[in-house]
This record gives C-alpha cells, sequence and structure tokens, in this order.
C-alpha cells in the first residue's frame, strides 16, 4: 500500500460566501497541489470538499495521513458519522445534517475505496507548513471562484 500524506484546508470570505478549497498530496517525493472553489458556500462546506477532492485524486488504495485544522471534519467522518446514518442521516436533535450529500461522498470515499486513513487534527494558522500550504491553496480557489463570478456578470 503506498503511504501518502495529505493536508487540506477550506477558507471562505463571508459565511455564507465564496470560499475555497487547497490539498497537497505527498508520496515519497512526488508532491500534488489541488484547489477549487465556489461563490456561495460556507467554511464547511469547504473543509469537507478539500478532502473529498484529496481522497478522490488517490487512484488506488493508499496508506493516508490526513492532517486538516477542521474539528468538524474530523469528529463527523470519526465519531458522527455513525449516529448520523443509523437515525436516517439526522442529529441526535433530531434535524437533517447540514451538508448531507458531502458527507455521503465522503463516507462513500472512506468506505469503499480501501484506504487506510489516519486523521490527524492540527491547529489551523499556527505555522504547520502543510496546513499552511493547503490554507494558501484555498485561498487561490476563493480568488478564482471570484474571478470566473465576475466574467459571469
Amino acid at each position: 500500500m503506498n503511504e501518502i500524506v495529505i493536508y487540506t484546508d477550506g477558507a471562505c470570505k463571508g459565511n455564507p460566501g465564496p470560499g475555497g478549497w487547497g490539498a497537497v498530496l505527498k508520496s515519497g517525493t512526488t508532491e500534488k497541489e489541488l484547489f477549487g472553489g465556489e461563490l456561495g458556500t460556507t467554511n464547511n462546506r469547504m473543509e469537507l470538499t478539500a478532502v473529498i477532492e484529496a481522497l478522490t485524486a488517490l487512484k488506488r488504495p493508499c496508506a493516508v495521513t490526513l492532517y486538516l485544522d477542521s474539528e468538524y471534519v474530523r469528529k463527523g467522518i470519526t465519531e458522527w458519522i455513525s449516529g448520523w446514518k443509523a437515525r436516517g442521516w439526522r442529529t441526535a436533535a433530531k434535524q437533517p445534517v447540514k451538508n448531507v450529500e458531502l458527507w455521503q461522498r465522503l463516507d462513500a470515499l472512506v468506505s469503499d475505496a480501501g484506504h487506510r486513513i489516519e486523521w490527524c487534527w492540527v491547529k489551523g494558522h499556527s505555522g504547520d507548513p502543510g496546513n499552511e500550504r493547503a490554507d494558501g491553496l484555498a485561498n487561490r480557489g476563493v480568488d478564482q471562484a471570484l474571478r470566473r463570478g465576475q466574467t459571469k456578470a
């Protein structure tokens, strides 16, 4: 199984507002950067999208060490998701799970792709080089979404 290190991050200018996601994938000496964005989104959606896009980029099952600064995503996928699924995608308070379509995509990637994933939380904006790089990519995604939005106006 290939070993890969992934750093992901999401960004939003206003919440909701224009947002972006970024990911850095490292395997040995090979590195890949991914980013994108949307005009009307939230920070949590961008955090989820960063992880989904990074895992989707893997072409075969890998041993993944995934660093993220979102406790929402880390706890959601490691702690909360089994309860949500058992309750028909409802929270403990019986409310619909927010971003359910993204959670379902992430759940399928985690369950079906054959990856072994270690979920590692890092404090955002604290100087971790991988996290800072993913944050920079997420902000490029915001800029890209804003440029696309201006050309459509």
